[in-house]
C-alpha cells in the first residue's frame, strides 16, 4: 500500500512537470522567444530528468519540489535570455526579394523591391521630415536631409513611440480578437519602436508609370498605437490596379499632441499640440515634390484612413495648412465633425492643462528638462494625449464651423461605418439596466429619458460575442448606442455638410461577417485595401467577391472622386439617398442607415452642449 502510494507520488510528479513544461513552451511560442529558448529548455528538462532519476529512491516531498522550483527559475531566465530581438519588418513577405532599379527624389537616390509576383515595386521607409529627436521634440517637422549614394528602401521603418503589449498578450490578441495567429519560426522577433520615425512607404505598378493616382493612408489608432506597416492595409494589390499608394507614419501620443504654453510661445506659428497632424502636412507636402518620381500625379491625390486615421483625415480637411495638398478623402470609422466630437478632439485649455500636468508628473519645471527625458520613460506618462485641438494655426476653428463656411478641403467624399463598431471597445464591461441609464446621462444629458424610451435597455440583443464578453442584460443595447454615437453619428454630420455644399458625398455601412473580426472596428480594412490572402483560411468565396468590389469602389473614388464603376452595384451619392447607405455584406446595395432613428437624437444632445 505504501510502496503504491509512493509511486503515485512520482507519478504526479512526472505529469505536473509535464504541464508545465508544455505550458511553457507554449508561452515561448506566444511571447515570440528566439529558437535558442526552446534549445535550453530542451536541456533544462533533460537535467531535470538526469536529476530525478539519480534521486529516484528519494521519497521526500521536498527533493521532487526543490526539482521542480529549480526548473521554473531555469523556464523564467530562459524566457529573459530567448527574449525576442527588435527588428525592422521586411517590405515584402518573401526571402531574398529582387532590387529595383534606383529612382531619384529631392533627397537623393533610393532603391524599393519587387513584389513575389514583380507587379509592385515596394519602397519602405523613406524619410519625410528630419527626426523629431532632442530639440525637434516638439516642434514643427523640419525637411528631411539630403543623403550620398543609393539608399535601400526594402524595410518599413521602426514605428512611432508608443506603448505596447507584451508579445504574449498580442499573441492572445490575435488569437481570441482576430482568430489570425499562425506558429511560424520567422516571426521570432519584437517590432522596432523609435522616436524617431517620420518616414513612409510607397508601392506603385512595376515599371514605366506616368501620372497615376494616389492614395494617402493615414493610420489609426487612437493617435496613441499603430503603424504604417500593418499588413491589414498594405498597398500591394491597390497599386495592381494602377494607382500609387503611400501610408505614413507621424508621431503619437505624449510626442504628436501634447500641447504647452511654453511650446506655443518658443513656436514661430504660436502653435501646439497638433505635432502628429503636421507631421501629416509634411509628408502630404513630401507627395507633392516627390511622387511624380514614383509615376503619381500630385494633382490627383487622395486622404484616407480608419478610425483615429479617418479623425487625421478629417481634420486635414478643415486644415488652411492642407489646402490644395489633395482631392478627394477616404474616412473609415471616425470623424470630427460633431458640434461637439466624441473623441479624437478636446478643446485647447483642457490640451494646455494636461501639458501642465505632464510636466509635474516627471518633476520637471520646464520644457528643456522634460526633453531630457528618455523617450522610453516618457512615453509611460500616465495621460493619454489622444486628441487634436483648435490650436489656431493647424486648427483654426471648431470643424463644424468650417464645414457650415464651405472652406473645408475635400471635393469628394467616401465614407461610412461597421455595423458593430462599439462591440470591441466594451467586451469587458458588464452592461446591466442601471449602467445603461447611466451612460445614457453621460453621453445625451437631458436627452437621455427619450433615447431610454425609444430605445429601452433590453431592445436590441448582443448578437456579436467574443470569449472575453462580459455580456448583460443591456449590452446589446449600449453597443448599438455607443456604435451609433460615438462613430457612425460623425459620418451622417460629414455627409449632411458635403451634401449641403452639392459636393459628392457616398456612405457606406459594412456588415459582412466572417471568421476574423467580423463586422466589429476595423473589420473592413482587409476587404477595401485588398489583403484577405495574407490571412487567407479566414475567408471564403463570398469575402474575397467583396473585397473585390470594395476595392474597385475605393480605386474608382481615387481616380474619379466617383466609385461607381462597369459592373458594380449603383451606389447612390447621398444628396440622393439620404436615410440610406451603400449595405458591404453578404450583397451589396442601397439599404436603410440602421441609425437613421437615432441621429436625430443626437442632434437634439449636441445642439444642447
Amino acid at each position: 500500500m505504501e510502496k503504491n502510494d509512493k509511486k503515485s507520488k512520482h507519478i504526479f510528479f512526472w505529469i505536473i512537470t509535464a504541464l508545465s513544461t508544455l505550458l511553457y513552451l507554449v508561452f515561448l511560442e506566444l511571447s515570440k522567444n528566439t529558437v535558442l529558448g526552446w534549445i535550453l529548455a530542451a536541456v533544462a528538462v533533460a537535467v531535470l530528468i538526469v536529476c530525478e532519476v539519480k534521486f529516484l529512491k528519494v521519497r521526500k516531498k521536498l527533493v521532487h519540489l526543490g526539482l521542480w522550483a529549480g526548473l521554473m527559475c531555469v523556464f523564467a531566465l530562459i524566457s529573459v535570455i530567448s527574449a525576442p530581438p527588435y527588428k525592422q519588418l521586411p517590405a515584402v513577405d518573401y526571402k531574398n526579394p529582387a532590387v529595383t532599379a534606383p529612382l531619384k527624389i529631392a533627397q537623393g537616390e533610393l532603391t524599393g523591391v519587387y513584389s513575389e509576383d514583380k507587379a509592385v515595386e515596394v519602397y519602405a521607409g523613406i524619410p519625410y521630415a528630419k527626426p523629431p529627436v532632442g530639440e525637434l521634440r516638439w516642434q514643427e517637422p523640419q525637411e528631411p536631409e539630403k543623403w550620398e549614394g543609393v539608399r535601400a528602401c526594402d524595410h518599413f521603418a521602426p514605428m512611432s513611440m508608443q506603448h505596447r503589449d507584451s508579445e504574449f498578450v498580442q499573441s492572445m490578441t490575435s488569437i481570441i480578437g482576430y482568430h489570425n495567429y499562425k506558429i511560424s519560426l520567422d516571426d521570432n522577433f519584437r517590432e522596432a519602436v523609435s522616436e524617431d520615425s517620420l518616414y513612409l512607404n510607397v508601392w506603385k505598378p512595376q515599371g514605366e508609370v506616368k501620372n497615376a493616382p494616389v492614395l494617402v493612408y493615414i493610420h489609426g489608432g487612437y493617435l496613441m498605437t499603430g503603424q504604417s506597416s500593418f499588413s491589414e492595409y498594405r498597398g500591394e494589390d491597390l497599386a495592381k490596379q494602377g494607382i500609387v499608394v503611400v501610408t505614413i507614419a507621424y508621431r503619437l501620443g505624449v510626442f504628436g499632441y501634447m500641447a504647452n504654453e511654453e511650446l506655443q510661445a518658443q513656436s514661430p506659428k504660436r502653435t501646439t499640440g497638433n505635432y502628429g497632424l503636421l507631421d501629416q502636412i509634411q509628408a502630404l507636402k513630401w507627395v507633392q515634390q516627390n511622387i511624380a518620381a514614383f509615376g503619381g500625379d500630385p494633382q490627383q491625390v487622395t486622404v484616407a484612413g480608419e478610425s483615429a486615421g479617418a479623425s487625421s483625415v478629417n481634420a486635414l480637411c478643415v486644415s488652411p495648412l492642407a489646402k490644395g495638398l489633395f482631392r478627394y478623402a477616404i474616412a473609415e470609422s471616425s470623424g470630427i465633425t460633431p458640434k461637439v466630437p466624441y473623441h479624437t478632439f478636446r478643446t485647447f485649455e483642457d490640451a494646455l492643462q494636461m501639458g501642465k500636468d505632464i510636466l509635474e508628473e516627471f518633476g520637471c519645471e520646464n520644457v528643456a528638462q522634460l526633453r531630457e527625458i528618455d523617450a522610453e520613460k516618457l512615453v509611460q506618462t500616465q495621460y493619454e494625449n489622444n486628441a487634436l485641438s483648435v490650436d489656431g494655426y493647424a486648427i483654426t476653428e471648431q470643424p463644424y464651423l468650417t464645414y457650415q463656411k464651405g472652406n473645408n478641403n475635400e471635393q469628394a467624399l467616401l465614407n461610412g461605418y461597421n455595423s458593430h463598431e462599439a462591440n470591441v471597445f466594451n467586451l469587458f464591461a458588464k452592461v446591466d439596466k442601471a449602467e445603461y441609464e447611466d451612460t445614457l446621462e453621460k453621453m445625451f444629458g437631458a436627452t437621455a429619458a427619450k433615447v431610454e424610451q425609444q430605445y429601452p435597455y433590453n431592445s436590441i440583443a448582443l448578437d456579436y460575442d467574443f470569449a472575453v464578453e462580459a455580456g448583460g442584460e443591456a449590452k446589446g443595447t449600449m453597443d448599438y448606442i455607443w456604435g451609433g454615437t460615438w462613430f457612425a453619428y460623425s459620418h451622417y454630420k460629414w455627409s449632411e455638410y458635403m451634401a449641403a455644399q452639392k459636393k459628392p458625398v457616398y456612405f457606406y455601412c459594412f456588415t459582412k461577417d466572417n471568421r476574423s473580426l467580423r463586422a466589429n472596428h476595423g473589420g473592413e480594412l482587409p476587404y477595401a485595401y485588398g489583403n484577405l490572402w495574407r490571412h487567407d483560411w479566414l475567408y471564403d468565396k463570398s469575402d474575397y467577391a467583396l473585397s473585390e468590389t470594395m476595392q474597385s469602389y475605393w480605386v474608382n473614388f481615387v481616380k474619379t472622386g466617383n466609385p461607381n464603376g462597369e459592373g458594380l452595384p449603383v451606389w447612390a451619392p447621398y444628396a440622393e439617398s439620404k436615410n440610406q447607405v451603400l449595405s458591404l455584406g453578404e450583397e451589396v446595395n442601397m439599404a436603410e442607415d440602421m441609425y437613421k432613428d437615432l441621429y436625430p437624437l443626437i442632434d437634439e444632445a449636441q445642439n444642447r452642449s
